[in-house]
């Protein structure tokens, strides 16, 4: 079976390296690796050009797949690398099996808290709300309740000063 391996690896200092110990172990479980580092990316004029040549390659190599192990460490922020993300979806979208893994055993909460506690050190809160799937970008009541505690605290100071 032809597994797609997917992640940041290939923005690294020692891609190639990395590359070739993740193809190696692939191998030794039984997988014929297919890596997007493999192959050439050819000269373009411009870098939207090249961006094109690259995404061409990988969703020529993604189809050639079997399914996908996709590295969901977060990458340059506190998510997962976008292009990993739209390779897992494209191979989801194919029906293939996927596998991930990440590095980071934070939820993605608890990253944004450490890495943007802007939010805290301004004395300001973060809501969070459970709510129904379809509701997610629909509910108001987190908003809402940022408001109210916004103005509790900015518009009490406002009037004192």
């Amino acid at each position: 079976m032809r597994a797609y391996l997917a992640g940041p690896e290939v923005f690294l200092p020692n891609a190639r390296e990395i590359l070739d110990r993740k193809i190696a172990l692939a191998r030794h479980y039984g997988f014929t690796p297919v890596s997007p580092g493999d192959l050439a990316v050819p000269e373009t004029e411009t870098r939207g050009q090249r961006g094109l040549a690259i995404s061409a390659i990988n969703e020529k190599l993604m189809t050639s797949a079997d399914l996908i192990i996709a590295n969901l460490t977060p990458f340059r922020g506190v998510a997962a690398d976008v292009g990993t993300a739209f390779e897992l979806g494209f191979m989801c979208a194919r029906g293939c099996p996927a596998f991930a893994f990440s590095n980071c055993t934070d939820n993605h909460f608890e990253r944004v808290s450490k890495l943007y506690g802007g939010v805290t050190a301004r004395g300001g809160v973060i809501v969070t709300r459970q709510v129904p799937q379809d509701q997610l970008f629909l509910d108001l009541a987190a908003f809402e309740e940022c408001l109210t505690l916004a103005a509790k605290k900015l518009l009490k100071q406002a009037a004192s000063a």
